[in-house]
């Protein structure tokens, strides 16, 4: 995975390998501000790098196991510490994960596939190198181009199988909306008939009440006649018990003087 990392992500392997230079030129320089800065540095840039090697591998689709991310840190950390490691994973021609002691050289024995001395020179010493070198190429290139051809297929098999989960849930979503609409209208419609029930009895009671109030209306004016002619026979007969009490008082004093004149007559009064 890291040599597909350095094929891939030459930039920043090359930016990692920058940082190991600093590293060593503070140790050389003692720089203990410096260094504590660039280990700092180096942590954030070994966890960023690592992620991105898992993505390319994803992206090409191949599965990376936690043992093997650890492993790709490993081999970064050591590419760091040590040049000829370094110069070893920017080759691309790791054949297994690196580690670091922290004391000395990083052990490459076995760990590449072909000396990283490279040109002309290189060439001429080594043609059937150089050839096999070629057929790698080559073979790494088929292998990548088959990955990424299945890759594609498993990807568009994937979007595939989502679009149609995705138009399953979203039918079953518009069948459970237009059921939930169709309830919601048939209960709007038995309330609109238990509404038009209710007004039509309110309409009824109303009129059965402005019947019965007109009848309480012309019966109260009928009362009311009854109760004016009634008042104004109480007013006749006061009048009359009035002018009786009148009456029987000036006959009463008529009579007490009849009988004084009388009693007068019979005693010899004039």
């Amino acid at each position: 995975m890291c040599n597909l990392l350095a094929r891939r992500r030459p930039g920043e392997v090359d930016q990692l390998l920058e940082l190991g230079d600093l590293l060593r030129q503070a140790q050389a320089d003692l720089s203990a501000d410096q260094l504590r800065a660039l280990g700092r540095q180096r942590n954030q840039v070994v966890a960023a790098l690592a992620r991105e090697a898992r993505g390319v591998a994803h992206r090409e689709g191949r599965d990376v196991s936690s043992a093997v991310a650890e492993q790709v840190e490993s081999t970064l950390r050591a590419a760091i510490a040590d040049r000829e490691a370094g110069a070893a994973l920017q080759a691309g021609r790791l054949t297994t994960a690196l580690s670091y002691s922290g004391l000395g050289p990083v052990d490459l024995s076995g760990a590449v596939v072909l000396p990283l001395t490279s040109g002309p020179a290189a060439a001429e010493r080594d043609p059937a190198g150089a050839e096999a070198d070629a057929g790698a190429d080559a073979a790494d290139q088929r292998r990548e181009e088959q990955r990424r051809r299945e890759a594609e297929e498993r990807r568009e098999a994937e979007e595939r199988r989502e679009a149609e989960e995705q138009r399953r849930r979203e039918l079953a979503q518009a069948r459970q909306d237009a059921e939930d609409a169709a309830q919601v209208a048939r209960d709007a419609a038995a309330t609109a008939d238990s509404a038009e029930q209710q007004l039509s009895g309110a309409v009824s009671r109303c009129d059965d009440l402005q019947v019965q109030a007109a009848r309480l209306a012309e019966e109260l004016r009928r009362v009311e006649r009854k109760a004016a002619d009634a008042a104004g026979a109480v007013q006749q007969a006061e009048r009359r018990r009035d002018a009786a009490v009148r009456r029987s008082r000036t006959a009463a004093a008529i009579s007490d003087r009849a009988a004084e004149r009388a009693r007068g007559l019979a005693d010899g009064r004039p």
